[in-house]
This record gives structure tokens, C-alpha cells and sequence, in this order.
């Protein structure tokens, strides 16, 4: 496989856990993945397939046992501004206020005040959060809270951005209307943006491709390119639900990840 210069690039990357016990784990093996400035991937597959892991690798949280991770040709080698991470509970910081939450890397980089004060407003406007600003983190509800964790994110401004289970915690409802803003903000932005989920669903609703784990050693089993983000941008999600293609493709995926599981719930029993 030959790799671009430009974009992210996840290279026969594989991780091997060695416990204390003097078992090893191997979460990994042989990843590959390429990815375009400005892609949308979902990554789906059962527990224990090593999705956040991979995340973790790209973010720079965790260095692979083998292979490396790119950005347009340079190493990852630790965390770095160039890529922004959202994760499943906000991680915000509760004793700040909305403002100071989103405008926080900009500050810690020296940015002038009125330049902060003009990328804040501007983000939490795009969010829907602009009457919001002075309020405390604790007043507001998981999907407000959300929404200031991709403001934040987006203050730094990002190549590319990790999502790791950011909807899992909401309600149904909220969790519809952030999928949307998660779309529009995909393509407003240009950012290349990839998201683990366990939903079936959502993976198909936020993911330009798909990539489908397989467990025990987590690898990649199969990959889609779909329509189904670019349908959904500015588009009643619940319509796009309904389109042509959504519903095979989506009993497909369940069937492929049910099998995965049975197939590990066997291996355990056989294992008593």
C-alpha cells in the first residue's frame, strides 16, 4: 500500500498489552488506514475490538507496538493541537464557565483577547449555545454540555477531530439533533473527523466510510463507502433512515457484529 503525503495515514499498526501477570493482550494487529483531508469515518464493531484503542493511538495517547501513525507525512508521536479530541463525557472543565471552557486553547496560546472573544462567539453561535456563554458547566444538560465540547474542540482549530462515543450518554432525541450538528459541522468545516460508536445506526448516518472491527486480535473485517453523511447534511436524519440502501446495509453490519459476538461468547464458555 502506498501511503500520501497529505491526510492521516495509520500504517500496519498493531498494540500488544503486556499485563502484569505475564499475559499479553493483543488489541491490534496489522491496521491500515488512509484517510483524505476532510473524510468522515466511523469505526463500529463489538467490545473489545480495539476501537478506542486505535483512537487513542491517533490522538497520540498511546504508542503502537508496531507500525506508526502519520498527519500529511509527519509522525505521531504524542499529543499535539493538530488533533482535537471529544470525548463521551465533555471532559470540561466545571469550575469555568461556557466562554472560558471554549475559548481555553486559544488562551493558552497567546491568542489577543478580541481574536478569542471573536472565535468564541462564532463557535458557540454555530452550536446553538450563544445565550449560554456566561453559564456554568453544571447548569446545562449532557447535550448542551456536548455541544460546548465540540465549540472547545473547534477553538483550536484542528486537522483533524477524534470522537470517542461522544453521543452514547444522550437521550434519543438530543442524540438525533447532535448527530445532525455533527454533520453540518463536518461539512462547514472541512475537518477530517473520525468517530467510534457502538450504534449501528449512527455509524451509518455519520460515517462517509465505515470500518467494521473484528476481535481477538482487533483488526479491520470490512469497509463501506456510503452515502447516507452527505444525504444527511441539513436533512431530517429520520429520512434518511427511510432511504434506499440504510436498512439492508444496516441488518448486514448487525448480523456481521452478532456473529462476532456469539462467536466470543462461545469462546468463553468453552474457556469455564
Amino acid at each position: 500500500m502506498t501511503h500520501a503525503n497529505s491526510g492521516l495515514s495509520v500504517q500496519s499498526v498493531s498494540m500488544r498489552f503486556d499485563l502484569p501477570n505475564g499475559v499479553s493482550v493483543q488489541a491490534l494487529q496489522d491496521v491500515s488506514i488512509d484517510l483524505a483531508e476532510g473524510e468522515l469515518l466511523s469505526v463500529l464493531g463489538p467490545s473489545g475490538c480495539g476501537k478506542t484503542t486505535l483512537l487513542n493511538i491517533i490522538a497520540g495517547f498511546l504508542a503502537p507496538s508496531a507500525g506508526r501513525v502519520t498527519l500529511d507525512g509527519k509522525p505521531v508521536e504524542g499529543p499535539g493541537p493538530e488533533r482535537g479530541m471529544v470525548f463521551q463525557q465533555g471532559a470540561l472543565f466545571e469550575w469555568m464557565n461556557v466562554r472560558k471552557n471554549v475559548d481555553f486553547g486559544p488562551r493558552m496560546k497567546g491568542m489577543a483577547r478580541t481574536e478569542r472573544d471573536r472565535i468564541t462567539d462564532h463557535l458557540l453561535d454555530t452550536v446553538g449555545l450563544s445565550g449560554f456563554k456566561e453559564k456554568a458547566v453544571y447548569e446545562l444538560s449532557g447535550g448542551m454540555q456536548q455541544r460546548v465540547a465540540l465549540a472547545r474542540c473547534l477553538a483550536n482549530d484542528p486537522e483533524v477531530i477524534l470522537m470517542d462515543e461522544p453521543l452514547g450518554a444522550l437521550d434519543a432525541l438530543t442524540r438525533e439533533k447532535m448527530q445532525g450538528l455533527v454533520l453540518r459541522l463536518w461539512k462547514e468545516t472541512g475537518k477530517t473527523v473520525v468517530l467510534i460508536t457502538h450504534s449501528v445506526e449512527e455509524a451509518l448516518l455519520l460515517g462517509e466510510r465505515l470500518i467494521v472491527m473484528a476481535p481477538r486480535p482487533g483488526r479491520i473485517f470490512r469497509e463501506y463507502r456510503l452515502p447516507f453523511a452527505e444525504r444527511g447534511v441539513g436533512a431530517d436524519l429520520r429520512e434518511v433512515k427511510k432511504s434506499e440502501g440504510f436498512a439492508e446495509t444496516r441488518d448486514e453490519i448487525l448480523e456481521m457484529i452478532w456473529g462476532m459476538e456469539e462467536e466470543i461468547m462461545g469462546r468463553a464458555e468453552a474457556a469455564l
